[in-house]
């Protein structure tokens, strides 16, 4: 089983070498690895080209966005199973990729996912356990971590890639689409695969205005409140942080 994990990055100078580390060390022989790359003018691509021989495919030019990007690198594709690896994060341990196949292998899945940590150098501060996949939890605002699903590369055949219109938050429209929707069928892994830098997208604080208004459109599209999803999505996350706060 091919297992095709994609990174996009813009000016990660300072992160990238450790997300391709974090693939390097993988156990698990048959991986294809595809780094888009936006156009970076801080030497990102001299980071990246250090690594040459371990990347598949590379991709170096202006986007309009992180979506489009993994699109482009969607396309490019051959793997059976399909992940993300953001520029600022790392895979937990050598044996993650390994573990996703396996349990690939002897499900039906269309989709694995796990658990992942939101980290700050070396502190962390979340505690991200994704738990069983459940209608109503969908209903409820309850979503997985998105870095951490891999998902079959038919599903993306079958139900199409990412709305290039959100650009922030078109992993909120991919997930509730197909697990909601289109029902595909998953299986949680209950391990840690992703550390997950806190400076991240979708972390800066300067865009969680921006999150907020693709986030309730998206619901709406669904022809359910925005307002009251968004929400109670953000209720699933207070658990995250309370072991944390306490300390």
């Amino acid at each position: 089983m091919k297992v095709t994990i994609l990174t996009t990055c813009l000016n990660r100078v300072h992160t990238i070498g450790r997300a391709i580390e974090s693939i390097i060390r993988q156990d698990y022989a048959d991986i294809e690895y595809i780094v888009v790359d936006g156009g970076s003018t801080d030497g990102t691509l001299d980071v990246i080209n250090r690594y040459r021989d371990h990347i598949s495919h590379l991709i170096s030019e202006p986007d309009h966005g992180m979506y489009e990007a993994i699109n482009k690198g969607l396309r490019l594709a051959t793997g059976d199973v399909i992940g993300l690896l953001h520029s600022d994060d790392v895979l937990y341990d050598s044996t993650v990729i390994s573990q996703v196949a396996e349990a690939m292998a002897v499900s039906a899945a269309d989709m694995v996912y796990g658990d992942g940590l939101f980290v700050r150098g070396d502190r962390v501060i979340r505690n991200w356990i994704s738990g069983t996949n459940r209608r109503w939890k969908l209903r409820a605002g309850w979503l997985p971590l998105h870095p951490t699903c891999y998902v079959r590369s038919d599903v993306f055949a079958r139900y199409g890639a990412y709305n290039e219109h959100y650009q922030i938050a078109a992993d909120t429209d991919w997930l509730f689409r197909n697990l909601y929707v289109n029902r595909i069928r998953t299986v949680y892994l209950r391990r840690y695969i992703v550390k997950m830098d806190m400076g991240g997208l979708s972390t800066d604080s300067s865009r969680r205005r921006q999150m907020w208004r693709e986030d309730t459109a998206i619901y709406q599209s669904f022809h359910l409140s925005g307002k009251v999803m968004k929400v109670m999505k953000m209720m699933w996350k207070v658990p995250q942080f309370m072991a944390f706060l306490k300390r």
